[in-house]
């Protein structure tokens, strides 16, 4: 057994890219709400899996523990998330915020010294410019047990699941910013990803969907003009987790091809 473990949350196109990516030398613990895929064990990884639904904050504490059973819990990537095609507004909420702050929460009482966290997060948190100053506030100091009782979270999670994923992913980036000093007081740090319109089944369900035709017009006024991949996520990962970004944290990285640039600049026709 290694002594350092990487924890993958989310076994989805991403998260099993980036745990191809990050995965040699380390054992790898691959959790998910669902049935978590064997590749990894077929390509002669060191993988332990387990289940874990992000949203309860019980289950998120037992694959803490889990983790650190298995040795020094140096990496933790959260891809896990639900978007607006799949599901309601509370269940986005539920899981695409209030999750990660579960994750942040329990990952941070064991996370080693010199470790690091990646959540992925999207760049639809970016497209408003961010949340109003008084709900950043009331997210970032917020226990995770109570983020879903504030009043600002609750009128998303009532709401249309668009507009609600979008605040989730602002609150995340929220999130990532109030833990960087509680991490850091650990020798750790914590950084959030938020990419762009990716090639995996969740990126293609949300271009067949309502909110197509403008995302497809975003990724043609970008200045990548493509779809993102799975693994220029994990190439952005990898050197997140990596020592090489020692001065890096309480950062929210767009990796979405010029695509929010492009819209905020007013290049979108």
């Amino acid at each position: 057994m290694s002594a350092d473990v990487l924890v993958v949350i989310g076994s989805g196109g991403m998260g099993m890219a980036i745990a191809r990516r990050c995965g040699s030398g380390s054992t790898v613990l691959l959790a998910d709400i669902g049935e978590v895929p064997a590749d990894l064990v077929d390509e002669g990884f060191d993988v332990h899996t387990a289940h874990v639904d992000v949203s309860d904050g019980s289950s998120v504490a037992a694959l803490a523990k889990t983790a650190s059973a298995l040795g020094r819990v140096q990496s933790v990537v959260h891809t896990a998330g639900l978007s607006p095609v799949q599901t309601s507004a509370d269940r986005v909420i539920a899981v695409d915020l209030v999750g990660t702050a579960h994750v942040i929460e329990q990952f941070g009482a064991v996370v080693a010294a010199g470790g690091a966290m990646v959540v992925i997060s999207s760049m639809a948190g970016h497209l408003a410019g961010g949340l109003p100053a008084e709900d950043e506030a009331a997210i970032a100091n917020a226990s995770a047990a109570d983020v879903a009782t504030l009043p600002c979270v609750q009128t998303a999670a009532a709401g249309d699941s668009g507009l609600a994923y979008a605040f989730a992913k602002a609150g995340v980036s929220a999130l990532v910013r109030a833990a960087a000093q509680p991490w850091g007081r650990r020798g750790a740090r914590i950084n959030a990803i938020s990419p762009g319109v990716i090639a995996t089944s969740m990126g293609r369900a949300e271009l067949d969907g309502p909110s197509g035709e403008f995302m497809r017009a975003m990724v043609a006024a970008s200045g990548s003009g493509r779809l993102g991949t799975a693994d220029d996520i994990a190439s952005v990962t990898e050197f997140l987790l990596s020592s090489r970004a020692s001065f890096i944290t309480g950062a929210d990285m767009l990796v979405d091809g010029g695509a929010v640039a492009a819209f905020r600049s007013g290049q979108l026709s």
